[in-house]
């Protein structure tokens, strides 16, 4: 799944895949290794990338992580990748649920017309054989619907428009 972090006031993209010994991690640069992280008691662990590991401590509160490791202390804020590619276009109060990666429709959750809260999920795709729900970031009325079942995106894409509810 793609992931964003802020750390210091930039912005960082990665994906972290599943795999057999826990997961991948995918940087942009074109580094890509194996990751894990074993708790070994509330607020600490091991980190393991790519072999080599290090005692961490952490404590997350909300959406930024505090991390602790051979010596240093740094936050990263956690950016929802469906929080950061909605957006509201305009004065006009419309809110567009945009495609966190590429894929497929798997399923249509909603239809126009239909009155969503925040968190409802309005569509699942699919993309390396994960299924995701897309959800809406905040309240309102189904305006469009911008794909079918089956059809493919690209990340980025428009999924559905949301208006402001009454």
């Amino acid at each position: 799944m793609f992931h964003k972090f802020d750390l210091g006031g930039v912005t960082h993209e990665l994906w972290l895949a599943p795999s057999a010994n826990g997961y991948c991690l995918h940087i942009p640069n074109g580094w890509s290794g194996p990751v894990a992280l074993a708790e070994e008691g509330t607020g600490r662990g091991r980190l393991t990338v790519a072999g080599t590991s290090e005692a961490v401590a952490f404590a997350v509160d909300g959406d930024v992580i505090h991390i602790h490791m051979r010596g240093r202390t740094c936050s990263l804020r956690y950016v929802d990748p469906l929080r950061a590619l909605a957006s509201v276009d305009g004065d006009d109060g419309h809110n567009v649920a945009r495609a966190p990666m590429p894929g497929t429709v798997v399923a249509l959750k909603v239809a126009p017309g239909d009155a969503v809260t925040a968190g409802t999920v309005l569509i699942v795709i699919e993309s390396m054989k994960l299924e995701t729900q897309i959800r809406a970031s905040q309240g309102g009325i189904v305006e469009r619907l911008h794909v079918k079942d089956g059809d493919s995106f690209d990340r980025d894409a428009i999924l559905v428009t949301l208006s402001q509810g009454n």
